[in-house]
């Protein structure tokens, strides 16, 4: 019988049975040794998770808020392409932004409403976010830099997105799944989630058993003999 038959069921046991730590660890055995994002890129608050399927979101720098007569048509446009970015995400996938340097905050209150009547489950940006009591209050998981209050509107827009990007080396695509806990943030490729959550459900499910063991007596070389764990 099949652990899950749809991306809710998997995310649902996710959520339940995994924490980032496990599945990398899968990763590594796999091959997969360069699948976690910057360690900098931690959630707004300890208890936030986020799972979900990547929509990856491009910035740029600007150095004023409208341009007139851009070369690029949306370049004229408050924020470029971000509201139509946020618009198109999707029920269970993830805001994943980067190419902004840190000069003003990618998401906040007003995004994260919007991203929650869409049904999304996460962003995760490579810089800041704002409005912090507001995402809070929503408890919208929003993994960042950290809290800065400046605007993006005069300073970035979203010039593409459901692109490949990357943050810190580590390539994000479109459908790519995205795992972030207190521990980071991993990417999981869309080609290998199956084999890769099965990997640690069975990883997980085998540290309990390690996991009592030790709480029983064990010593830890026996316990790496008996179960190939630690």
């Amino acid at each position: 019988m099949p652990l899950w038959n749809s991306d809710g069921e998997l995310f649902s046991l996710a959520r339940q049975e995994l924490f980032t730590a496990v599945v990398g660890d899968s990763m590594d055995k796999l091959g997969l040794r360069h699948q976690f994002l910057p360690p900098k890129l931690q959630p707004l608050r300890d208890d936030m998770v986020t799972i979900g399927r990547a929509m990856p979101v491009l910035e740029a720098d600007v150095f004023d808020d409208v341009h007139a007569n851009p070369n690029n048509p949306f370049m004229a446009e408050p924020f470029g392409l971000m509201f139509e970015a946020l618009d198109d995400l999707k029920t269970n996938e993830v805001y994943v932004c980067t190419g902004a340097s840190p000069r003003y905050a990618l998401w906040g209150e007003m995004m994260s409403t919007r991203a929650l009547k869409l049904g999304g489950v996460g962003a995760v940006v490579d810089g800041y976010a704002r409005d912090t009591r507001g995402v809070l209050r929503l408890s919208f998981p929003t993994f960042s830099h950290g809290r800065y209050a400046q605007d993006q509107g005069p300073r970035g827009k979203v010039v593409d997105f459901r692109i490949p990007i990357e943050i810190g080396g580590v390539s994000v695509r479109n459908g790519d799944v995205i795992f972030g806990d207190i521990d980071g943030v991993c990417v999981i490729p869309r080609d290998a989630v199956d084999e890769v959550f099965h990997a640690a459900v069975e990883k997980a499910r085998g540290e309990n058993l390690v996991r009592k063991a030790l709480e029983e007596g064990i010593s830890a070389r026996e316990a790496w003999d008996t179960f190939g764990i630690m």
